[in-house]
């Protein structure tokens, strides 16, 4: 389907499209093994399970994830194996590890991706950095990925309410000719809204700057800044929550999802208006050299090295664990967990 986005047409991929129905038909004689059980492994191969597709877990034995799949109904022997034997028997290996568990299960999974068979990715790190992951697939076989626009719990939850989360797709071999149409249809079997065509390379260069800038690094960094500037100037703790976090993700957020920013600066205030007209090109002004400079670090593969390396270091989970806790113990989290106990139930 065209759909124009301002001036700009582009081809999307939606239920009417490809119904649910056609990507059951396409994958009626494939196997899909999961590899990894983590946050983006449960939330796919519970809705392929739940779908009516044939998938299968492979994870690692007696580990928290093995015990976890246990507990959401896989079973041993039946449909959850330990990521070797998964592998052997899938035909499409959905390798939903993490960027870091890819690079140690790689010399292990290769062996199994015979002609014939498929590779499935959900982020194009792996690939896209290959000089410093090691991870160079063999050319015989269908390469390709679907990059869900959210994390495997919002995959998941929106599932369970009947909704579809959006997310892009990729090819990045087509050997079968086959590859396409598998594509779209476990985009559809794992609860896609919509799909949009991206690549490897490009799926992962916005992964990253997103996950870095305004959804994960800048929208905590502006929440941190303009929180300790209210504390500095008197606010009490609540109100400086509120005012910075509070009404943002309760009551703005959901607004502006639903209806876009310029609606919730029709429907506010005028005084608000004017302040955000006014104010928002000398934030926007104020960040641009940063995102620049972080999207030129992503291309240079400076931020793949810099994660490669972290996560290689012996005591990573530890210095993690340490970092997180920090920011969990923060006063602005830590009035942030009692504001939310105070929510209404209802």
């Amino acid at each position: 389907m065209k759909i124009k986005f301002g001036p700009i047409e582009e081809n999307v991929i939606t239920r009417e499209e490809f119904p649910l129905k056609k990507a059951k038909e396409v994958l009626k004689d494939e196997i899909m093994a999961v590899l990894g059980y983590g946050i983006q492994g449960t939330g796919q191969a519970l809705n392929l399970k739940d779908n009516g597709f044939s998938v299968i877990v492979g994870q690692r034995k007696n580990s928290s994830s093995w015990n976890r799949a246990l507990k959401d109904g896989w079973v041993e022997g039946k449909n959850l194996f330990d990521m070797e034997d998964a592998a052997s028997r899938g035909t499409i290996i959905m390798n939903l590890l993490s960027d870091a568990g890819q690079i140690a299960a790689w010399p292990h999974l290769k062996k199994h991706l015979t002609k014939g068979k498929s590779l499935y990715f959900s982020h194009g790190f792996g690939l896209t950095f290959q000089n410093k992951t090691g991870i160079y697939p063999p050319k015989g076989i269908d390469i390709f990925l679907v990059a869900p626009k959210g994390s495997g719990t919002s995959v998941r939850r929106l599932f369970l309410i009947g909704k579809g989360i959006n997310s892009s797709y990729a090819i990045y071999q087509n050997n079968s000719g086959r590859g396409q149409e598998n594509t779209l249809a476990i985009g559809m079997g794992i609860g896609s809204g919509y799909l949009f065509e991206t690549s490897f390379k490009n799926e992962v260069y916005s992964d990253l700057a997103g996950e870095r800038g305004a959804l994960m690094g800048a929208i905590q960094g502006i929440f941190s800044a303009q929180y300790q500037v209210l504390r500095n100037n008197g606010h009490s703790p609540s109100e400086a929550f509120n005012e910075t976090v509070e009404e943002f993700t309760e009551s703005l957020m959901p607004l502006i999802g639903e209806n876009g920013m310029g609606w919730m600066y029709a429907n506010c205030s005028t005084t608000a208006q004017r302040g955000a007209l006014d104010w928002w090109k000398k934030f926007r002004d104020a960040t641009f050299p940063v995102f620049k400079s972080l999207y030129k670090e992503i291309t240079l593969g400076n931020e793949a090295k810099r994660t490669i390396e972290a996560n290689s270091e012996e005591n990573y989970r530890k210095k993690l664990e340490e970092e997180l806790r920090e920011l969990s113990e923060t006063e602005l989290w830590q009035v942030g967990k009692a504001v939310r106990k105070l929510r209404p139930l209802s």
